[in-house]
């Protein structure tokens, strides 16, 4: 615990340098502390086509435009090392894929229950994992939006197709935690895109109650006393989470679920979470989730500075049962329409997320990174993220330990890497030493690769040897395949050298088990 306050108050004293001085400028070395291991969100935004798409229409051109659009964004990504793609796919009561259950987002035709010309999430997951990104399906849970939206819907929306499940407060419509046929209805349409979608992950928003100044109330279906109301409220979240990993484990046990709860789980020690927070105010267990496994991960939504941060981010750390936990910045705040944080704000709390070991760092949303709004991309691409990461493998699923198969004829061509296996992808690794040593962080040079050939090109083409691993579903790694060894000359140069060290202590170690059998 010690070590946690030791961590909280370097940072405190790294915020307040950066904060000392309007002018600082990024620092522009290598971070040779960047883990093997991290992973990197930005949450992609459809509605209203805050992050995309900015082109609404339909037909084949207004299909390419929204598709280059996209491909700008991932590129964009692709080249500051991002590995997580948060997409939101279940918007307020409406999708952006064919669904049985809910109509078409307007967010693509302009016309709400319109379908596209394409699949906007099929097109998105493929353009994902082309880079090497993993794509998660933001699912919104209980609020549905303005009544005056849905109607738009007619008899397609879910508040004349499911009146039971529904409830308006004023103008807007939520469904009701306290039906036990909302977690089935939130559950079937997770399995829905579970069954037909290769995502990596469903990350699920809004699974909480709506806040007070809605004034909402499900407590006319409340019948304790077997439990007081606070918790028969949980429960009803708790309930959804429970239902949704049951569906979709069932059909893919591999899909990372995930959830972005209220950036403070109650009060710390010291620190008030200011009425807050997610177990009182809004109802929220994540905790529960992530012991009991219901959840993978978590992404909270921590956008705060200061003592509303720091002390947060370590509860959350200490607090984890081993899983990940990703804590998402408010980089929307760099927008002086929105706030006044400055860069410094945010790179002191990018520091202490990474120094914590936490699990990674989230962005909310997507354009604030990829229009550099106060120079965030640069500082990512030179600061935080000049090489790939890995994403968390999910060692608690007991689907990590399936043996994958080493890759075979591994090949080294001017320009190309190739090679064979049949695994879900692989990871290539190189270094000017022999053998290339996988462990290394700064080692990785291409992350989830899908074919079984690699071009050479920009920070890649720079190494003189290369491994390649082959990695399955959960995240387990092969051995390495390695590029044949190099030929000895006779002067024994320091690459031979090492070389032949490490031959050595290999066979030493081989023969020594033989011995003891």
């Amino acid at each position: 615990m010690h070590s946690k306050i030791l961590h909280i108050c370097l940072v405190f004293l790294l915020s307040f340098i950066c904060f000392s001085s309007a002018d600082a400028q990024v620092w522009t070395g290598d971070d040779n502390h960047q883990p093997k291991y991290e992973t990197r969100a930005v949450w992609l935004t459809t509605l209203n086509g805050l992050d995309w798409p900015r082109h609404r229409g339909y037909g084949i051109a207004s299909e390419e435009i929204q598709k280059a659009e996209l491909c700008r964004i991932l590129d964009q990504y692709q080249q500051l090392n991002i590995n997580t793609v948060i997409l939101q796919t279940r918007v307020r009561g409406a999708v952006i894929y064919p669904s049985r259950f809910e109509p078409w987002y307007d967010a693509f035709t302009g016309t709400s229950g319109r379908a596209p010309t394409y699949d906007p999430l099929q097109f998105c997951i493929e353009e994902c994992h082309r880079r090497g990104l993993e794509l998660h399906a933001w699912v919104v849970c209980i609020p549905l939006g303005k009544v005056a939206d849905q109607k738009r819907y007619g008899r397609e929306g879910i508040l004349r197709r499911r009146p039971e499940l529904c409830k308006t407060v004023g103008k807007d419509a939520f469904m009701i935690p306290g039906n036990p046929a909302t977690a089935d209805y939130i559950a079937a349409i997770c399995r829905e895109i579970a069954e037909r979608y290769d995502v990596d992950g469903i990350s699920l928003d809004y699974i909480r109650y709506p806040e007070k100044e809605f004034k909402f109330s499900d407590n006319n279906l409340y019948r304790g006393p077997s439990y007081g109301l606070a918790d028969w409220k949980r429960e009803n979240i708790t309930r959804i989470v429970r239902r949704i990993h049951d569906e979709v484990k069932a059909v893919k046990p591999w899909i990372k679920l995930s959830s972005s709860p209220i950036g403070k789980y109650a009060n710390v020690s010291r620190y008030s979470a200011g009425g807050w927070n997610c177990y009182t105010a809004v109802f929220q267990d994540p905790r529960l989730w992530l012991r009991e496994g219901w959840q993978d991960m978590l992404f909270p939504m921590m956008y705060f500075q200061g003592n509303n941060f720091y002390p947060f981010l370590y509860d959350w750390q200490e607090n984890s049962y081993g899983h990940p936990i990703v804590p998402g910045l408010g980089i929307y705040f760099l927008d002086p329409r929105e706030g006044r944080w400055q860069l410094p704000q945010v790179r002191a709390e990018m520091h202490a997320a990474r120094n914590s070991e936490i699990g990674g760092i989230a962005f909310y949303r997507s354009d604030f990174l990829t229009r550099n709004v106060k120079g965030l991309a640069d500082c990512c691409r030179s600061e935080f993220f000049s090489r790939p990461a890995l994403t968390i493998p999910m060692k608690w699923m007991p689907g990590y330990n399936t043996p994958v198969s080493v890759p075979s004829a591994f090949s080294h061509q001017p320009g190309l890497l190739s090679w064979q296996g049949d695994a879900y992808c692989y990871n290539v690794y190189g270094s000017n030493e022999y053998p290339v040593d996988c462990s290394r962080a700064e080692n990785l040079v291409a992350a989830r690769v899908l074919t079984n050939r690699l071009e050479l090109t920009g920070r890649a083409a720079g190494f003189r040897f290369y491994a390649v691993t082959a990695q399955n579903r959960y995240g387990l790694e092969s051995e390495p395949v390695q590029q044949p060894a190099p030929a000895l000359s006779a002067d024994h140069s320091h690459l031979n050298v090492s070389y032949l060290i490490n031959r050595d202590l290999k066979g030493q170690k081989k023969s020594k088990k033989k011995k003891r059998k």
